[in-house]
């Protein structure tokens, strides 16, 4: 991978072709074989931890809205529906 795949696009600026591909695994993942991890380490050559962080970097870059608006509004409210679930068991309150 180039210099230029490794990082994602700062905020408002054009995907790179990394960013691409991972709004691409998000959308079809389920499709491989073996699990989610298999397929990013095989499709992207990255670590789940750097998949994740990339991917929730990605969320809030409106370019990525642009490019697949119904995954990515998928994908903002499981990320907030788990951190509303994580700050919940953090402070002792019951989960639905």
């Amino acid at each position: 991978m180039s210099a230029a795949e490794q990082t994602s696009a700062p905020q408002g600026a054009e995907l790179t072709d990394r960013d691409r591909r991972i709004l691409e695994l998000e959308r079809d993942w389920f499709r491989a074989q073996g699990s989610k991890e298999d397929a990013i380490r095989d499709r992207l050559g990255m670590g789940s931890t750097a998949y994740y962080q990339a991917l929730n970097a990605l969320l809030d870059n409106p370019e990525a809205m642009k490019a697949d608006p119904l995954l990515v509004k998928r994908l903002r409210r499981l990320r907030s529906s788990r951190m509303k679930q994580r700050n919940a068991r953090r402070f002792g309150f019951d989960t639905p």
